[in-house]
């Protein structure tokens, strides 16, 4: 795919520059990016330009992940990085992001998430955008819950972060979430509903509701 540029009120999300490099490099001293996330520690400037012009593009082009610098309007300040990654099932996608330490508490992230999702669901024609982080994120949390996904709980084991296998949470946002239909038909589960009075607990009758200390 080409790369394209999202504009929503404040920012530009629009396919990283070699020049980016430095504000990269610069924002990934931060040890909350460190901790947080999956980039290298320590980052060094040629890990910023490595992932600047070698893995940004690369990911476009072969439709397998396409990143944005989250780039402020006003001055063109990148504020951040966020990435939306193809999964294994088909319309199905994740978002990723980090904001420069600057920049949080501002909304910037939250405006970007939703620039994103709209794109993805739209251009990608996806059915699910998920959201990960590792359990204990907060701050990301944060952004996923004003952006409006819904959390669908924990998964063990389910990051790999700088050799440490970790516990992550999980929340997804549905096309139908932002008031767009989907590619597909969607059907949820019917709600549970109360077990019936008698109804069986799996004993055999003359057990029910008998004691089994001896």
């Amino acid at each position: 795919m080409e790369p394209i540029t999202l504009t929503t009120e404040r920012l530009l999300l629009r396919p990283f520059r070699e020049g980016d490099a430095d504000e990269v490099y610069a924002a990934c001293q931060d040890p909350d990016i460190q901790r947080w996330t999956v980039v290298p520690s320590p980052y060094t400037h040629a890990d910023a330009e490595l992932f600047t012009r070698k893995l940004c593009p690369g990911g476009w082009q072969d439709d397998s992940m396409y990143n944005f610098a989250v780039v402020r309007r006003e001055d063109g300040a990148v504020t951040g990085a966020l990435g939306i990654n193809r999964r294994n099932l088909p319309g199905t996608y994740e978002v990723g992001f980090w904001t420069a330490k600057e920049h949080r508490g501002l909304g910037y992230m939250t405006e970007a998430v939703l620039a994103a999702a709209h794109w993805t669901f739209t251009s990608l024609g996806a059915d699910r955008l998920e959201w990960r982080a590792e359990a204990g994120n907060e701050p990301s949390r944060a952004v996923a819950l004003r952006a409006g996904f819904h959390m669908e709980g924990d998964q063990r084991s389910g990051l790999l972060n700088k050799g440490v296998r970790r516990d992550t949470w999980i929340g997804a946002l549905l096309p139908s979430d932002l008031g767009l239909p989907g590619a597909h038909p969607y059907l949820p589960a019917a709600a549970p509903s109360a077990p019936a009075t008698g109804a069986s607990t799996g004993l055999p009758p003359g057990l029910r509701g008998t004691s089994t200390a001896p």
